[in-house]
């Protein structure tokens, strides 16, 4: 994983990718947008790669939704097939990023969760609720790296 750049988080769906960004210094994700799929998010493989090229994402974090249970079930085996395509086309055209699975049980309640503690209207949660998912799972990852990287008691 590189220390430097920006991370991006995705939050794989039917109808939607929720996209996240981090800051460069990697503290904080953010809600970036959302990419459109047509019932499979293997067709906004381009759309995906595209936003990594023009953002300088150097580390990629693909939210893996396992059942409850830990076992990979259909969904999981998407989204690990998806995250594969993803770190091959990046090689493919020579880019260097890396991409890791984060676990991601439970993440759209609380994504639901926090926009209804935000004030936010049911009518405008299935919009937001796919970016906020991304920022959940990104923010995991940001928060597992900088606890890795900083010394203890500090």
């Amino acid at each position: 994983m590189s220390a430097g750049g920006i991370w991006m988080g995705l939050d794989p769906g039917n109808s939607r990718i929720g996209v996240a960004l981090s800051d460069p210094e990697l503290s904080f994700a953010h809600p970036d947008r959302n990419i459109a799929v047509s019932g499979d998010y293997f067709y906004a493989l381009d759309d995906v790669i595209a936003l990594i090229e023009d953002n300088n994402v150097q580390h990629v974090v693909v939210g893996y939704p396992l059942q409850l249970d830990g076992n990979e079930g259909r969904s999981a085996k998407k989204a690990r097939r998806f995250s594969e395509a993803v770190s091959r086309r990046l090689a493919a055209d020579g880019y260097d990023a890396s991409v890791e699975l984060k676990d991601e049980r439970m993440t759209t309640v609380s994504a639901h969760a926090q926009l209804h503690e935000a004030g936010m209207g049911m009518r405008r949660h299935r919009q937001a609720v796919d970016q906020q998912a991304a920022v959940i799972i990104l923010q995991s990852a940001l928060d597992s790296y900088r606890s890795s990287v900083s010394p203890q008691g500090s």
